[in-house]
């Protein structure tokens, strides 16, 4: 069988230059093993393996302690790495030339050579040390280690595992072309883009391939343009809509026929009313009252007949629920699970995004989500949190979690979609996300009173209805061109892995991987 290796999608090698590097080294080692005809296991180019050093990091002490966090884009500042004390310096020390190797974790085999490290610098226990020995070059395991002849080794071993891991004895188990020292050199001259003698078929066929992935990636970015340009038309559509230009035509000929549409300062009205017979019944609680809305509160203008009012004054009350420690899975038929944030998508519900509520855990009724519901999301990336999402149909059992809000409308006054598509317009998100606190970049949070708080376009009842229809209609016609683009990206990802599986494969008969 021949060696067969893959372009391996990784999520920590998203730069297309570096993808590119990787590419040309694989098709420099395809070259390698097609034209020298034997391969050899890593153990036989290398001293040894050897694991890291198990301390905590110090802020000062005699050695300087490099761990997995310390290397960032194939670079390290040396004068930001922590320090230990360490017993057995000998061992663990840093030459010039060595080779790390991310044992675990999120970078799972990624590399990094060692170059001028400081005196009597160590590594840490989560990284591998490997040195060639005296008849390979360094440089060429760099090149090896960087190429997808490794990483579709280093994938293919860790197949069915939960947590990815490279281990010594994997490692000296990887195969490598068999070529001497010189053969070596003349492979990392070509990798640095220098000409070599006797290689030009080598190097045009680089050429040829990376000038063929390149075309590939432009059409993906196009493609990424394109995913783009659609996400700014459904925020438009969404914009017109609750700024009532959608209905401007609906609005002129209700207003020719005479039509009479209840303005939605009586609709605030009877909601205000609904409200205060549910709280004289004792069925909902009365909430402290929202301030007046400021004239510059308001973001823009909006039709007669229209009103500005807060969130809060046309809901009957929101909630939320409890994440108790749960399996991570969706709950089955008969079991209880409660919603994770990613169950809430911009307009839409997955419903089999929850997880597995312990079955000692006493359930709340009053926290079951039901058809109808308006959910919303309290915490996570900024990106994530403050979206919104009807829950139009339900089968399965489930709660809030205590990342997930729920807005409970009057029925038959307010359309929940109505609100879904206000909630989800940029406009009104502007608003929320001042109110919410937290890092952006990581997490971020806000709490149900500010988003109640929240200033709000009210169309008449009619008017939120017939919004609908037009947001429904023009969203189904985004979600037409969405799937063409998906089919176009699914086309592009196919060109390139066939671009690549040609400049991978090999002609020797070897030995499959």
């Amino acid at each position: 069988m021949s060696l067969n290796f893959k372009y391996i999608p990784l999520t920590f090698l998203n730069d297309v230059n570096i993808i590119k590097e990787q590419i040309k080294n694989t098709v420099i080692l395809r070259y390698l093993f097609d034209e020298y005809g034997g391969y050899s296991k890593l153990e036989n180019l290398i001293t040894g393996t050897q694991y890291g050093y198990n301390a905590s990091a110090l802020q000062s002490g005699k050695n300087k302690f490099l761990r997995i966090s310390d290397i960032t884009d194939g670079k390290v500042d040396w004068d930001t790495v922590p320090f230990c004390d360490c017993s057995d310096e000998d061992t663990y020390l840093l030459n010039r030339n060595d080779l790390l190797i991310a044992r675990t974790g999120g970078t799972t085999g990624k590399s990094f050579i060692i170059n001028n490290p400081p005196d009597k610098a160590i590594y840490a226990g989560y990284l591998i040390r490997i040195r060639a020995n005296k008849e390979n070059n360094p440089e060429f395991l760099n090149l090896f280690l960087n190429s997808y002849v490794y990483w579709s080794q280093v994938v293919s071993m860790n197949k069915g595992e939960f947590r990815p891991s490279v281990n010594a004895t994997k490692l000296k188990d990887l195969i490598v072309p068999k070529i001497d020292i010189e053969i070596q050199r003349d492979a990392v001259k070509i990798s640095k883009c220098f000409s070599v003698d006797g290689f030009e078929e080598l190097e045009n066929n680089i050429q040829r391939v990376l000038n063929d992935f390149e075309k590939s990636q432009e059409i993906i970015k196009q493609i990424r343009s394109q995913e783009k340009s659609v996400e700014l038309l459904k925020q438009s559509i969404l914009q017109e809509a609750i700024q009532g230009q959608l209905t401007a035509d609906w609005r002129t000929k209700r207003t020719l026929s005479g039509a009479e549409v209840e303005p939605a300062s009586e609709l605030l009205k009877r909601i205000k009313a609904e409200k205060a017979q549910l709280i004289k019944d004792k069925k909902i609680k009365k909430e402290k009252a929202l301030p007046p809305i400021l004239e510059e509160e308001i973001p823009f203008e909006i039709p007669e007949g229209w009103v500005w009012c807060r969130l809060g004054e046309i809901l009957l009350y929101s909630d939320s629920g409890k994440s108790p420690q749960c399996e991570k899975r969706p709950a089955n038929k008969n079991e209880w699970g409660v919603l994770t944030t990613t169950s809430i998508q911009s307009g839409y519900f997955l419903e089999k995004e929850n997880k597995v509520l312990p079955a000692k855990f006493s359930i709340n009724l009053s926290q079951k989500v039901e058809e109808n519901d308006i959910l919303i999301t309290r915490a996570g990336p900024l990106n994530r949190t403050g979206i919104s999402c009807k829950v139009n149909s339900i089968k399965s059992n489930l709660i809030l979690s205590d990342k997930t809000i729920r807005l409970k409308h009057v029925p038959g006054l307010i359309a929940p979609d109505f609100l879904v598509s206000l909630l989800n317009s940029n406009s009104i998100r502007a608003l929320l996300i001042p109110n919410m606190t937290g890092m952006a970049e990581s997490q971020v949070n806000i709490s149900q009173g500010n988003i109640k708080s929240t200033t709000i376009p009210l169309p008449p009842f009619e008017e939120q209805k017939a919004i609908v229809e037009k947001v429904e209609l023009l969203m189904k016609k985004c979600q037409g061109l969405e799937e063409q683009i998906k089919t176009s990206e699914a086309d592009a990802q196919m060109l390139m892995q066939a671009v690549l599986k040609e400049a991978f494969e090999g002609k020797q008969e070897v030995v499959e991987v």
